[in-house]
């Protein structure tokens, strides 16, 4: 299948267009665009400029792509979006450029973004993740991969979530989200271990086991995290998966969810 433009798609002359590529009716692409093989941008959607689109991806109606930050200290300059492969931008997501603290905002490959999510400057999103309807994230935000965040979440600035971790609804997360457990409320607080999305990604139910361990040395227990580490360091089984675990921790910048 040849590129299907539409009369009424606007298209700079320097947008670098792919194989098998669709662009609906009054869709915007904006200069330095790169749109890759197999790309649906829908009716009214725009790429306004400096967006890098993998193979595959599909942006929904009305939603933009590689606007200006909506950041203060930005004074134009040159900065990035990159959307992974076959990621499914719905109606009206937004997605910002980077600014000169990162350089670009990142999506990965198989990333679900249901309608009216925003996505801010500087954020890095892993793959295989979930966000869903009109869930707000600010920027310099990190998702790990597979992570799924509900419907109407707002996200504060510099928070972490970690991979497998699921985020319910309506939350305010203000502060990091260890991997693997479950966070909910305003603010989001932890409870437990994300044991049915680590069943459908077929963990082996020892790492289960071990990860639970880690949940409860660290977050159920009154011992300080120093001699929770020590704990875990001393009595839990050394899978890369409690080894992301404890480093998340570790690394924890805004401090913890609990």
């Amino acid at each position: 299948m040849s590129v299907r433009i539409h009369p009424t798609a606007l298209v700079s002359e320097d947008a670098q267009i792919g194989e098998n590529v669709e662009i609906g009716a009054f869709a915007i692409v904006g200069p330095e665009c790169v749109i890759g093989d197999g790309c649906v941008i829908s009716p009214r959607a725009t790429l306004e400029k400096l967006a890098t689109l993998a193979a595959n991806v599909r942006v929904g109606s009305g939603s933009i792509v590689g606007g200006d930050p909506q950041d203060l200290k930005f004074q134009g300059e040159r900065t990035f979006v990159e959307i992974g492969e076959n990621t499914v931008l719905r109606e009206f997501v937004t997605v910002n450029r980077g600014t000169s603290e990162s350089d670009r905002t990142v999506v990965g490959r198989d990333c679900l973004l249901m309608s009216y999510a925003h996505l801010a400057h500087d954020c890095r999103v892993g793959d295989h993740v979930i966000v869903s309807n009109a869930s707000q994230v600010a920027g310099h935000v990190v998702i790990e991969d597979r992570v799924i965040i509900s419907g109407m979440v707002a996200v504060h600035q510099f928070v972490k979530i970690g991979a497998h971790a699921f985020v319910g609804g309506a939350s305010k997360v203000t502060q990091d989200v260890p991997p693997y457990l479950k966070a909910v409320g305003n603010p989001a607080k932890l409870y437990g271990l994300n044991t049915v999305g680590l069943t459908r990604s077929n963990f082996d139910p020892a790492v289960v086991r071990e990860l639970k361990r880690a949940y409860r040395l660290f977050f159920r227990s009154d011992i300080i995290v120093s001699r929770a580490m020590e704990r875990a360091r001393e009595e839990l089984q050394p899978y890369p998966e409690v080894e992301h675990f404890l480093s998340f921790v570790t690394k924890s910048a805004r401090g913890l969810a609990i």
